[in-house]
């Protein structure tokens, strides 16, 4: 059985093929798919997507999104992804430096919720280029 994946944001189809399951960052941890899942509409955390595709695993970091678990079908609407292939691991390592930087020198309220935002999100960057 295969489930068909879906990975959507506003401005492009990320990802439009199918897979034999996946791996969700959530908000209190990780899950699985597999197919005939049962259905659910969760919120999906700044993470990493793990997908089984011929034999190996692909990943892809996800930006905040929802995700929508049917029966073979799963639709994840997300405000930025990038493959892992497509991560340039340099501008990654780097983005992760400037905001650890940003993170322990920030004042104000504004820049904190940036700085606070701006740090999972090259994290997971990294990680998704450091996945096995």
């Amino acid at each position: 059985m295969i489930l068909n994946l879906f990975v959507l944001t506003p401005s492009r189809i990320v990802w439009d093929s199918e897979v034999k399951e996946i791996i969700l960052s959530i908000t209190s941890g990780q899950i699985g798919a597999l197919p005939n899942h049962a259905p659910i509409v969760i919120a999906v955390d700044i993470g990493i997507l793990r997908m089984h595709l011929n034999d190996q695993w692909l990943t892809m970091a996800l930006m905040d999104s929802f995700a929508r678990i049917g029966k073979n079908e799963i639709i994840i609407l997300v405000n930025d992804a990038e493959k892992n292939s497509d991560i340039d691991p340099q501008e990654a390592h780097q983005s992760l430096e400037i905001a650890e930087a940003a993170l322990r020198k920030v004042e104000g309220k504004r820049k904190t919720i940036k700085a606070n935002l701006a740090f999972p999100q090259s994290r997971t960057r990294v990680e998704t280029i450091n996945v096995i």
